[in-house]
């Protein structure tokens, strides 16, 4: 399956559509309006398929360009690990987890699009190549699309982690 690719993170930081830096989480604070305007000018001049990546997906792509929304979900222990070695702080790391655990991303994306759009991949111990064939198949309707699949809450609580996690996201 051949597709463009636009980050929208990377958009926001190449043509500088940001209203202020969030200097306690280290982040941009993107202007929604203008990543909105900049995106259709450049769907507008983009044929095929185009794959947008990022958290502003919600905030800036308007229904009528979407398909399929892809949420990519990751155990939150490995998660910690991933966004440890990434260099973020400990308050930017339990944020994105208490985010993970609660399903934040996928509930606003269930809000803005539906679930007849969008699915849900755990990519928890899968390679790169694993996960973009799962995605593949999932697009190219060889694939069920689901969500609700994942249960962070649940796992934890399972493996008898739930308590230490929570504990930490206060």
């Amino acid at each position: 399956m051949e597709a463009n690719y636009l980050g929208i993170n990377e958009l926001v930081k190449e043509q500088q559509l940001f209203t202020r830096v969030d200097d306690e989480r280290g982040t941009l604070i993107a202007d929604t309006e203008k990543v909105l305007e900049n995106l259709e000018k450049l769907l507008a001049n983009t044929t095929g398929t185009t794959v947008i990546e990022g958290h502003y997906v919600v905030d800036v792509v308007p229904t009528n360009y979407v398909k399929t929304v892809l949420v990519l979900r990751r155990d939150p222990r490995q998660l910690k690990a991933v966004l440890e070695e990434r260099g973020y702080d400990s308050k930017k790391v339990w944020e994105n987890l208490t985010g993970e655990i609660l399903d934040v991303c996928l509930f606003d994306t269930l809000s803005v699009y539906g679930s007849d759009q969008v699915c849900e991949i755990d990519v928890s111990d899968k390679t790169v190549d694993i996960v973009v064939e799962e995605a593949a198949r999932v697009l190219e309707k060889k694939e069920t699309c689901r969500q609700g699949t994942v249960n962070w809450l649940k796992k934890l609580e399972t493996d008898g982690q739930l308590e230490e996690f929570l504990k930490k996201m206060i």
